[in-house]
């Protein structure tokens, strides 16, 4: 005969948060939470900030050195370089701003 579900032991309730069996939902239940706080990086926010300010920075840095090339004070590889970082700076925002647009408008669609 098989054994109803609750027979298993995976719905078992915890009533202190630590318990002494091993059922397989308190292990998952512990795995999940480990998973949880073993993530302690930078929020996804925060990634998308620091992101916009390399950008912010790569063209003013791009201005500085076109300003500077203007006036004599730097050569023409370093306006080059300098332009050319800050417009690549300026193509990845872009990108990103259009795929987070993008995706914002699906789950716009999405049905309820």
């Amino acid at each position: 005969m098989i054994n109803p579900i609750e027979g298993l032991g995976l719905f078992t309730k915890q009533t202190d948060g630590v318990s002494g069996d091993n059922t397989a939902a308190n292990v998952l239940g512990t795995a999940v939470n480990a998973a949880t706080t073993a993530v302690a990086g930078p929020g996804f926010g925060d990634v998308l900030g620091s992101m916009a300010t390399d950008a912010i920075n790569a063209v003013k840095g791009g201005e500085t050195a076109s300003f500077a090339g203007i006036q004599g004070k730097a050569n023409t590889r370093e306006v080059v370089d300098a332009v050319l970082q800050a417009e690549q700076a300026l193509k990845t925002a872009t990108a990103f701003r259009d795929k987070i647009v993008s995706a914002y408008l699906d789950i716009t669609k999405m049905q309820i």
